[in-house]
């Protein structure tokens, strides 16, 4: 049984392997290429193709695969991007990303919360919403799900809602950034990029098709946005009734912390020595851009569009509110207070 479960996986995940590599032969094409669509965006652009169409005529038990890749695959390819980091480039970014990261958690959260009252939401939803909107989407809802332990449908739908809007921004930022209305430089647009957008996948993907320098500096602001996730969790936890939580699930709750970003952070150490040779670390980096699209690829193959209407009207409409805050306020600070600092 167990090996038919482990075949099955094994399914899922040459699924999305076989859609990666058409997501790298497909960027290869010259328009594809004046769209500045890196690999990683044609993925989930195949992704979300699959999603609303094949995906119900292939075998369920293929579904885990696809799973794992949005997770554990996904984990790894951040983890090995370390390879393209160093100390030097972390120490660029420096103050700066660390003060947008700690007003953008801090302001989502609480704006979700106040909002999700005004709008008379259920509040762990709006909790839910809010942590993954100010943090790192589906991965930040997940783990405060493990802490506030609500009903399941509540999880999905907060998730559902910071995808739809994480990756319609992946998009809307490359397209606005190559107008120039901006007004942001590199740095900038690495910091507005790492400190708004809501998964670490849609920051990478957007990152990319404006360029390595941009991608460099917007996956760290976004690293050091994640790693906030663990002290999120405690004070979420401290703050919580034990006591109505423990007896409403029957069990202690455990906090989930985001430990591939401390492997990120591992890897960045390493590779500040320059102990490997040059061409071994491009080798690298070449196998994590794969690892990374098949990421993005399993990622757009969960986005159904069914999931806007399984949202409902006022989570919708939170997520919303809360994207245009990130984007305004966000694009606030990367223009007038990183210059300061």
């Amino acid at each position: 049984m167990a090996s038919e479960s482990r075949k099955s996986m094994v399914h899922g995940i040459l699924l999305i392997a076989l859609f990666s590599c058409a997501a790298f032969y497909i960027a290869d094409f010259e328009f594809v290429k004046r769209l500045s669509f890196s690999p990683l965006i044609v993925g989930i652009i195949l992704g979300m193709i699959y999603a609303n169409s094949l995906r119900n005529n292939l075998p369920e038990t293929w579904v885990p695969g696809i799973k794992f890749c949005t997770k554990e695959i996904l984990r790894l390819g951040i983890i090995l991007y370390g390879f393209r980091l160093t100390f030097q480039s972390v120490a660029a970014v420096g103050v700066a990303a660390i003060t947008v990261d700690l007003i953008v958690v801090i302001v989502t959260i609480f704006l979700g919360i106040w909002l999700g009252k005004l709008l008379k939401m259920d509040k762990d939803l709006s909790l839910l919403t809010a942590t993954g909107s100010a943090i790192c989407g589906a991965a930040a809802v997940l783990g405060a799900e493990s802490v506030i332990k609500p009903q399941p449908y509540k999880t999905a739908v907060a998730v559902s809602t910071v995808v739809i809007f994480g990756t319609i921004a992946m998009f809307l930022y490359p397209a606005v950034f190559n107008t120039g209305i901006l007004g942001l430089d590199a740095k900038q647009m690495g910091v507005y990029t790492g400190s708004t957008l809501h998964e670490v996948a849609h920051v990478v993907g957007a990152g990319n098709a404006m360029g390595s320098e941009i991608a460099d500096i917007a996956i760290i602001v976004k690293m050091i946005r994640v790693i906030l996730l663990a002290p999120v969790l405690l004070v979420m936890a401290l703050v919580s009734d034990k006591r109505s939580r423990i007896a409403r699930s029957g069990e202690k709750r455990k906090i989930t912390i985001p430990w591939f970003a401390f492997g990120f952070i591992l890897v960045i150490c390493f590779n500040s020595l320059n102990l490997l040779p040059a061409k071994v670390v491009d080798g690298i980096n070449s196998f994590d851009t794969f690892l990374l699209t098949m990421a993005m690829t399993a990622l757009g193959a969960e986005t159904n569009f069914a999931k806007f209407k399984q949202a409902g009207a006022k989570p919708f409409l939170l997520a919303a509110i809360l994207f245009v805050w990130l984007m305004g306020g966000g694009w606030l600070m990367s223009k007038y207070l990183v210059p300061l600092l």
